[in-house]
């Protein structure tokens, strides 16, 4: 009996130091794509079998005027504020913001971050659209739509898309952070992007709540994966760590 166990917990044991799960940083990256890759899951199957229909359509219509569905709760100014902070989880936006980060890293002398960068939004860009279709969930259609849409709804694209997006370039600025405290407001402020961008969707009557639920749980699931494997990259020394300056990788002048 103690040479089976053996036999299954040496390969275990090498696989667990090998993928650096030893290590704080590896094993909360792949636990949170555990968490968050289940949790989508789990909303998926509910949005597919119905069951969580009728929570989204009271969910939604507590952010409208009963009196006009047509006007979200709160004043003008909240209306208008929603269209703008939802623009920062837009196709353009989001582009704009990875390419000005691609090229820092790239004169910064990083080309290895940066190609993984590119792999993870463009890869998550993919996923995304490829999620839409393979659901191809309408669109709510209870309350008039305060800004224009294109695209199924299951999961949100904003929600998901900003989520990779913001915590993937928000890990990357806080790992050259020496301070905690920075590194803990610059991944706050990552996070509140991103709930926000995905809260304007709803509230502007273009996505069911499941949607963002789920835009968001695959998008840090996503995230999550993207820098498990860049830590694994920096060990094996494919990837620069963050951290080390352009005069640390070309040597001392």
């Amino acid at each position: 009996m103690s040479a089976t166990m053996n036999n299954l917990v040496a390969p275990a044991t090498r696989i667990w130091t090998r993928l650096r799960l030893n290590e704080l940083g590896p094993l909360i990256s792949l636990a949170g794509f555990g968490f968050f890759a289940w949790a989508f899951m789990e909303l998926a199957d509910d949005v597919s079998e119905g069951e969580i229909h009728a929570l989204d359509q009271s969910l939604l219509l507590a952010l409208r005027d009963p009196a006009n569905l047509a006007n979200p709760l709160g004043p003008g100014w909240l209306e208008e504020a929603a269209r703008d902070i939802t623009g920062l989880g837009g196709y353009a936006i989001l582009s704009f913001l990875t390419l000005a980060t691609v090229v820092y890293l790239l004169m910064a002398g990083k080309r290895g971050v940066a190609l993984l960068v590119v792999a993870a939004i463009v890869g998550g860009a993919l996923l995304s659209h490829g999620l839409k279709l393979g659901f191809e969930r309408p669109r709510p259609d209870l309350v008039p739509h305060a800004t224009q849409v294109y695209t199924a709804s299951f999961p949100s694209g904003h929600a998901m898309l900003s989520a990779i997006t913001y915590l993937t370039l928000g890990a990357l600025l806080a790992r050259v952070q020496k301070r905690r405290r920075i590194r803990a407001f610059i991944m706050g402020l990552a996070v509140t992007m991103t709930l926000l961008v995905g809260a304007s969707r709803t509230y502007l009557g273009v996505h069911w709540p499941s949607d963002v639920l789920a835009g968001w749980s695959v998008g840090a699931a996503w995230a999550s994966l993207c820098w498990f494997v860049a830590l694994q990259l920096q060990r094996r020394g494919q990837v620069e760590d963050p951290g080390e300056t352009t005069a640390s990788l070309s040597g001392p002048s």
